[in-house]
């Protein structure tokens, strides 16, 4: 599972936390109803994630569309608007559960967080 980040948003580190974990939780309930073989190999290969970097919503479009594009699993995260940023705003990209080459392909060329 990947799990990119906007970097133009400035995010503190806790909420970085929080909105990684809600693409997170998203991902894995979709992939378990939605593809739970794939589903149980990640889980039993110890549920790998990364955190990723781009460098604004648009490149996060981007890559949603990319995933889509790729059948795979995704969740663009959209914050409530009660802390750092404005109600609205799309802050974190998860995509998978998904084969390590699947998610190279989009993600490959990004930075770690």
């Amino acid at each position: 599972m990947a799990l990119i980040v906007r970097q133009d948003l400035g995010l503190s580190t806790g909420k970085t936390a929080v909105q990684c974990a809600h693409a997170a939780v998203q991902c894995t309930l979709v992939a378990r109803k939605s593809a739970s073989r794939l589903f149980e190999r990640w889980r039993a290969g110890g549920a790998r994630k990364i955190s990723l970097t781009t460098k604004d919503v648009e490149s996060l479009h981007r890559l949603a569309s990319a995933a889509q594009q790729a059948n795979l699993i995704f969740h663009l995260v959209v914050d409530a608007g009660h802390t750092e940023v404005a109600p609205g705003t799309v802050t974190v990209l998860g995509i998978g559960p998904a084969p390590r080459r699947a998610l190279d392909a989009i993600v490959g060329e990004l930075s770690t967080l």
